[in-house]
């Protein structure tokens, strides 16, 4: 997506990953940058071992565009473009949440063993960020107009 796009909560979805099964094996998931993904994957970095109770996230990013998935247990999501709010549980590993730049999110209820693996467009960059719920806020004014 284009740096100046106002991406809405409802430009993010599940999309369904690649699922292959075989009963003696097991269960195959595939996930293909520019293919099953919209974008070429930059970074991976996956959560876990977060404490009962714990929030992770709550933040936003200008450009970059992210995958989320649950490669084990369970958690929500909660994105918010300024306006709505979408909640997501993500309990399925061959269930991927795309979240579109300019949309602050969170993460939160995660289950005991839980990982939340993350593949991104972009590699790490501070500058990137939004942290703070008022300059997500401004920065949405900007890119609206």
């Amino acid at each position: 997506m284009p740096e100046k796009s106002a991406a809405r909560v409802h430009d993010c979805d599940i999309l369904e990953l690649d699922r292959h099964h075989s009963r003696r094996k097991g269960d195959l998931s595939v996930v293909s940058g520019g293919h099953t993904v919209p974008f070429d994957v930059r970074r991976v970095y996956y959560l876990y071992d977060v404490p009962g109770g714990e929030s992770r996230g709550g933040h936003a990013h200008r450009r970059l565009q992210q995958l989320i998935i649950a490669a084990a247990g369970s958690f929500t999501v909660t994105l918010d473009d300024g306006h709505l709010k979408r909640r997501f549980t993500l309990n399925r590993p061959y269930h991927a949440l795309l979240v579109r730049p300019g949309i602050w999110r969170t993460i939160d209820d995660f289950s005991s063993g839980a990982v939340c693996l993350v593949l991104a467009s972009d590699h790490y960059d501070e500058a990137e960020y939004l942290r703070r719920y008022s300059d997500f806020l401004s920065f949405r004014k900007e890119i609206e107009k």
